[in-house]
């Protein structure tokens, strides 16, 4: 697959244990839904400034792991 996936954590105390960015209260799935609405990585970024643009690009990759249909497991956040 490529890096691994660092950024991405499940903690089934944040978000109902959906994938969020790096601990963050700010699930994967949001940002996809932003991207899917048009907005550049920037203007993400720029709306959520705790997040990275190596954080969307993370995203991305994981949206593209899943779309795979393979499993993959994910950090745990500390």
């Amino acid at each position: 697959m490529g890096a691994p996936l660092h950024r991405i954590t499940v903690d089934p105390r944040v978000c109902g244990g959906q994938p969020c960015l790096r601990g963050l209260r700010i699930p994967v799935s949001l940002v996809l839904k932003h991207l899917a609405a048009g907005k550049s990585a920037r203007e993400i970024v720029d709306e959520f400034p705790e997040l990275e643009l190596e954080d969307i690009a993370e995203s991305l990759r994981y949206a593209a792991w899943l779309a795979s249909g393979r499993s993959l497991e994910l950090s745990s956040a500390a």
